[in-house]
């Protein structure tokens, strides 16, 4: 007879094959429909607020995996602060104006006027916040989709002006000019964040600035000999703005004579490698100087009549070059500081396109860089030039255009960094900050401590301007507060377009005049550092709406110098504090070996091929199982290992699901009546739920996601329900023993479905709905508490004991299978014998069912003289005897038992019980 019906086997739609691309859909589907995300809030409506701050992503072009990786990573957090209690919202914002938006308007459409472009502009990133809204919906993270911010709408314009006008009024906002980095190709000034530095070839060379100063009058060594200093540049283009040659105050320099009528000054501690750089033998050092005895000596400028000064700088070093710095105010930060200490005038004859202007004498209308070897020519020509060399460095390039960049002075907006003490309190304030993790801090710290003014200003069309006036006589600028008020009250209204559409006297009161007396007035039309426009977010979307501070930003490592850096700056210079307590960064994706993802390398994997093909869960897998706090690594080998462990915890629900399908929670046996197999297992779980529980504090997520896989390998799979197959399915449904492995089973449904909700968002919804649910999603449902009487240390103890006893009859076992003697572990009976205490209190604790932990069909308890393998364990000082089980086969559990010889259905006395109680319930 076939006995299969009368089997307990597993029964749920919890299928082994996810199908995760279609069913995802459908899971997005319930919980737009049930209005889910709403819910999740009102459950916790009273609860305490923890707020993640969203970093607005850039209006442009699809996600990509670093994209997919941050927003899942913030979806990790939120959910889980909701599973913990908090109530924590999330408000999806976009960055939308700057000049990569720009850049691409302007090859679709071609040059247009500022308004048209605008508009252009408004529109490319309405379509694209669109397109990356349903992306990342479809990555499962939930959220405020239907009221994001927007850095373009014009309530938040508005913020970003009044933010503006407050730095104005306290005193950090001042113009001048001065050199920033300048892209020749966007024709705008940028950032540091906007800044990439790439390996980029060169020629540096040594040039010779000839004393004007008659050396000879006050030393006879020097008589009848001409001298020079001797600088060193990578930048041969920056040598027509020289003004100067500075100088370490404390460092020693030596006149070196290298011919009978030539003299050159070099440090003293580079003399030595110089000269043989400079091929040049039988030098004599014949004066040495005090940098500090230099200043005020006048150089001839190489091939301008022109006097450079030579000036003290504590810049100067002896890493490389000669010790004297060849110094543009023009065209350097350190030089332009040290400029404005000498009075030099800040001289950068380039203009926006990086051609030198008329008034350069040789090259004019010559770009800068094509100006390079005809300039080192000059200096040969003129005798000047004393090396010429090609070195690889670090170069600043545009981040948009990935042209390299040059320094020049322009006249720019800028935030200072000294005034009412910004460097100082923004440092303060990094200190108070939690940094996730804690290198972060050093990072950010050396940054703001080392960082030039904030230029904030940009020549381009595409932002929120710096709308202010300018008198045309006097040059002062409007601080009137009515005018003011009422370009933030028109940008609110009407959005920054305002200001290039309406004329000055929309602005301006009736015959409103200057101090000066003048009534013109010009517009300031730069627009705002789009680092500003998202700097000001805490302000537009936190302040006086939800939270302030927020309890956390997270991003990508680069934001230290990007939207944690310009947040903290204008948080402090506003608000007087950091706009966050803690701040967590990750890492970049990087491919299996390492490198960046590229085009050109052929090894970019986008999100939405990995969802097409696996599905979004698959994706958030990937981020939780890498530790964030470096570069994770992403290749198709790394997703397929993912998706053999997403099997396996999928695999392990679907058993518990399965055979919880006729189990009800009034059925659950009270603690003190369950099996001591199933209290072992609760007071395992117990300590998985307290690393789960200090995972997700930590925001560990790598730690959570190895924990549970281990848990549902070693612990369930392997080891707990594989010794409860027997008891679950030939067992009456009634059983007691049943009863309490489905007790136990569901705390561990729950557990691994709950704790998993945050990371498998769509697989635990799933496996929710199928679990007898008591709330409408499981993203409403909370983390399931530590359960004190669950704890149980000394059964812990002695089960992992069990358990290696258990791995030592498992490779005798499988010595006998090898040898053909067992085919089905049932076949067997084990003999166990030792001399260590602890494990013979286990081998003859009858309450210990050993037959079904080791399942064989019995653990003999003398000592057997026929057996097939003699195995012993030294380690743990066990024998092990695998003999031939005695009795006959059951038809219906497969076990060998006496008691089926007796009986004509071939069954063994329990399974004839649980027969006949079927029937007669028939």
């Amino acid at each position: 007879m076939d006995y299969k019906d009368t089997l307990n086997l597993p029964e749920n739609s919890f299928s082994m094959k996810a199908n995760l691309p279609v069913k995802e859909l459908e899971i997005l589907k319930f919980w737009k429909d049930k209005d889910i995300y709403n819910k999740i809030l009102e459950s916790r409506s009273n609860s305490t607020m923890f707020v993640l701050h969203d970093g607005p992503p850039y209006a442009n072009g699809h996600i990509h995996m670093g994209t997919a990786l941050n927003k899942i990573l913030k979806d990790m957090v939120i959910k889980s602060k909701t599973m913990m209690g908090y109530l924590s919202p999330y408000v999806p914002g976009w960055d939308c104006h700057g000049l990569p938006i720009e850049h691409n308007v302007e090859k679709e459409y071609g040059p247009m006027d500022k308004a048209k472009t605008r508009k252009a502009c408004r529109e490319y990133a309405t379509r694209f916040i669109d397109i990356q809204r349903d992306e990342f919906k479809r990555l499962g993270v939930l959220g405020q989709w239907d009221k994001p911010y927007l850095t373009m709408n014009y309530g938040y314009e508005a913020t970003i002006y009044r933010e503006l006008l407050e730095f104005l009024e306290n005193g950090y906002i001042y113009e001048s000019k001065k050199p920033v980095h300048w892209c020749m190709s966007c024709k705008t000034s940028l950032a540091l964040a906007e800044i990439e530095y790439e390996e980029d070839k060169s020629s540096a060379i040594y040039v010779k600035f000839d004393f004007i100063n008659d050396l000879g009058s006050k030393d006879k060594r020097f008589l009848g000999k001409a001298v020079s200093a001797v600088i060193w540049t990578t930048t041969p283009w920056t040598l027509p703005a020289n003004l100067a040659v500075a100088v370490g105050p404390d460092i020693d320099y030596v006149f070196v004579q290298v011919k009978e009528r030539e003299v050159l000054l070099v440090a003293k501690e580079l003399y030595d490698k110089l000269m043989e750089k400079f091929e040049i033998k039988g030098s004599e050092i014949i004066k040495e100087i005090k940098g500090k005895e230099l200043e005020g000596y006048e150089l001839a400028h190489p091939f301008y009549d022109r006097v450079s000064k030579m000036i003290l700088s504590d810049y100067v070093n002896l890493e490389m070059g000669t010790g004297l710095v060849h110094t543009a105010p023009g065209h350097g930060e350190e030089d332009y500081e040290v400029g404005i200490k000498y009075n030099l005038s800040v001289y950068s004859p380039v203009d926006e396109d990086g051609k030198f202007t008329e008034d350069v004498q040789y090259f004019a209308g010559e770009h800068v860089f094509k100006a390079n070897p005809k300039i080192i020519e000059l200096l040969k020509q003129k005798g000047m030039l004393l090396k010429e060399e090609e070195i690889v460095h670090s170069y600043p390039h545009c981040w948009r255009c990935k042209k390299p960049v040059i320094f020049k002075a322009t006249k720019q907006w800028f935030i200072s960094m000294e005034k009412n003490s910004l460097r100082v309190k923004a440092l303060d304030e990094i200190k108070k900050v939690q940094w996730i993790p804690k290198w972060g801090q050093n990072r950010i710290y050396a940054m703001v401590e080392n960082r030039p003014d904030w230029c904030i200003s940009r020549q381009r069309a595409w932002g929120v301007p710096i709308a202010l006036f300018r008198c045309k006589k006097c040059g002062r600028i409007v601080k009137d507060r009515e005018v003011l008020d009422f370009t933030a009250k028109s940008i609110e209204q009407f959005g920054a377009d305002v200001w290039f559409e309406k004329d000055n006297s929309y602005f301006l009161p009736k015959n409103y005049k200057c101090e000066c007396g003048s009534e013109e007035f010009e517009k300031v039309e730069d627009i705002l550092d789009v680092w500003f426009d998202s700097g000001v977010s805490h302000k537009a979307v936190l302040y006086d709406k939800i939270k302030w501070p927020a309890d956390m930003y997270l991003e990508g490592s680069d934001q230290h110098r990007g939207w944690f850096h310009s947040s903290l700056l204008e948080a402090v210079g506003t608000l007087g504090k950091a706009p966050y307590k803690s701040v967590l960064t990750h890492g970049f994706v990087v491919d299996a070996r390492g490198r960046k993802m590229s085009k050109s390398l052929g090894n970019v994997i986008a999100p939405q091929s990995v969802i097409e093909k696996y599905g979004a869960d698959i994706l958030r897998l990937w981020t939780c199982a890498t530790d964030y706090r470096e570069d994770i690594k992403l290749s198709n080998e790394i997703m397929t290992r993912l998706i053999e462990g997403y099997r396996k915890i999928r695999n392990t629900i679907r058993f518990l699901l399965g055979n919880l399908n006729d189990f009800e929670k009034n059925l659950s046996l009270k603690y003190e009546d369950l099996e001591e197999t199933d209290k072992w297992i609760l007071a395992a779980l117990e300590v998985l739920k307290e690393k789960l529980f200090k995972a997700y504090e930590n925001y560990e997520f790598h730690l959570i996601y190895q924990n549970i896989t281990n848990f549902c390998i070693n612990t369930l799979s392997s080891f707990y329900l594989d010794m409860l197959k027997d008891t679950l399915y030939c067992d009456s449904i009634s059983s007691k023993k049943r009863l309490s492995a489905q007790t136990a089973m569901k705390e561990i449904a729950d557990v691994l479905i709950r704790f998993l909700a945050p990371i498998l968002s769509f697989t635990t919804e799933e496996a929710y709905q199928l679990n007898k649910p008591e709330k409408e999603s499981v993203h409403m449902e909370y983390f399931v508490p530590i359960i004190d009487k669950y704890k149980n240390e000394n059964l812990i103890k002695k089960w992992n004991l069990i358990s290696k006893i258990r791995f030592a009859v498992l490779k005798a076992l499988e010595l006998a299978r090898e040898q053909k003697y067992i085919g089905n572990s049932l076949e067997a009976g084990i003999y166990l014998s030792s001399n260590n205490s602890e494990i013979n209190s286990i081998i003859y604790d009858d309450r210990i069912k050993l037959a079904d932990i080791f399942i064989v069909s019995h653990v003999f308890d003398k000592k057997v003289d026929n057996y097939y393998v003699d195995y012993t364990d030294e380690s743990l000082d066990l024998n092990v005897k695998v003999a031939k089980a005695i009795g006959e086969k059951c038809d219906r559990c497969w076990k060998f038992d006496e008691s089926v010889s007796k009986n004509e259905n071939h069954l063994c006395r329990r399974c004839q019980e649980v027969v006949d109680e079927q029937r007669a319930k028939v």
